[in-house]
């Protein structure tokens, strides 16, 4: 009776071994799949909030603003006249109180710039200014000596009418080209140019009805 029982076969075991590692492997690359897709998201969303910052800041703190200039008041020096005349011997002397206010967060830095006097339609006189800068936030102050050739005055047509009126319509022009740059990243070139009116009353000495007109190109 021994001889005829059958045996039934044993499953292999290195067929199990290797359903068991594959199963493994799969968990394994199922995990990292899940983790660098979890990875990408962290790394697109703080890109995506880097973003925001930056184009918030350049909206509203690294904003480049207008720099603005004004004139705080104009002296006149060795204007003398004789027999309804200028004297031409020496030259007539302007001082003009100027101011560069700053609005930005980096400094305001220009060149050389030239500031030059009309008077009937002409050029009667220039000054310069000096290169400078204005700190950020801050309201640079500084004098300009504008000098004027009299013979230039005179040879107006409307001088005679206007001394006769008893006053002088002048006007001035300054340009004044400079840069704003912001962390080397942000760089704007400004050419601030600056137009003012104003009456010399030869009865009083002085300057009267000063109006400014600012204009700013990038």
């Amino acid at each position: 009776m021994a001889e005829h029982e059958q045996v039934k076969p044993l499953a292999p075991v290195a067929f199990q071994t290797r359903s068991d590692d594959e199963e493994a492997l799969s968990k394994q690359l199922k995990l990292k799949k899940r983790k660098y897709i979890q990875c990408c998201g962290c790394i697109a969303a703080l890109l995506l909030i880097q973003a925001v910052v930056v184009l918030v800041l350049f909206f509203t703190v690294f904003r480049i603003q207008d720099p603005m200039i004004r004139m705080n008041s104009v002296t006149i020096q060795r204007l003398e006249f004789s027999n309804g005349s200028l004297g031409t011997d020496v030259n007539v002397t302007l001082l003009v109180d100027v101011s560069v206010k700053n609005p930005n967060m980096a400094t305001f830095r220009f060149n050389n710039s030239t500031t030059s006097i009309y008077y009937g339609g002409r050029v009667v006189g220039e000054g310069i200014h000096l290169q400078g800068k204005a700190k950020a936030r801050r309201t640079l102050r500084r004098n300009v000596t504008v000098e004027i050739v009299p013979e230039k005055i005179l040879a107006v047509p409307s001088f005679t009418s206007d001394i006769t009126s008893g006053a002088l319509n002048i006007s001035s022009y300054t340009r004044i080209l400079g840069r704003v740059k912001i962390l080397n990243i942000i760089k704007k070139n400004i050419v601030v140019k600056f137009n003012c009116s104003m009456t010399y009353r030869l009865s009083g000495g002085g300057f009267h009805g000063e109006m400014c007109r600012p204009e700013l190109d990038f």
